[in-house]
């Protein structure tokens, strides 16, 4: 038990520390709505639950410094490209509720940002190096204790995720923070491309 608390701990408070998945559900929230950035939750859910799997699996290959470095070069590019995408957006326009909840079904958009969630999530290095780590703090365990830590992991950041969006997608949260939109999307943007360009270099002074 002390174990368990221990791992959900450092889990958790980890999910806290603001980073690449926080502004784009942050990004996203305001800019489409609630439905819409939970795609990008479940995308990037997913991403976790493919890099805890492996952990657990004892996929040693994701820490391989050849694998992080190409997962560098193409997660830096990839927030480079993300980033890009913000600074261009037109920032000046409002995003009506009933827009919102027009784009909300729209299954090419869903499908869309389901895929920049999972990107999203796949692409950082970082999270494999976390899981990876989790799952030495919980070796020997057998395999049913495996499954119950990598399934609470998978909720904790699901839940964790759709409560972000749900908060920030809410029409009261839209309407107040509606005018800053631009300097949210401009600073979102400038700190992707800041860590995508670094994860270039890392990536390519690695190799």
């Amino acid at each position: 038990m002390e174990q368990f608390v221990a791992v959900a701990a450092a889990h958790f408070l980890a999910l806290l520390i603001p980073g690449v998945d926080f502004f784009l559900i942050v990004r996203t929230s305001l800019r489409h709505g609630r439905v819409p950035a939970a795609m990008v939750c479940v995308g990037i859910a997913l991403a976790n639950a493919l890099f805890i799997s492996a952990a657990f699996a004892g996929l040693g290959f994701i820490t391989n410094p050849v694998v992080l470095s190409v997962f560098e070069l193409v997660g830096g590019g990839f927030l480079t490209y993300v980033g890009v995408q913000f600074f261009r957006a037109d920032a000046r326009a409002t995003v009506p509720l009933e827009a919102q909840r027009s784009s909300a079904v729209n299954p090419q958009l869903r499908w869309r940002l389901l895929g920049t969630g999972f990107a999203s999530g796949l692409l950082n290095p970082k999270n494999a190096l976390f899981y990876v780590s989790l799952a030495a703090a919980v070796a020997p365990a057998p395999a049913g204790s495996l499954i119950f830590y990598g399934t609470w992991m998978f909720t904790v950041v699901l839940t964790w995720d759709l409560l972000l969006a749900f908060a920030l997608g809410a029409p009261r949260t839209l309407g107040a923070l509606q005018r800053v939109l631009p300097w949210i999307s401009a600073t979102a943007g400038l700190v992707l491309v800041a860590l995508g360009v670094t994860m270039v270099i890392r990536g390519l002074t690695a190799l």
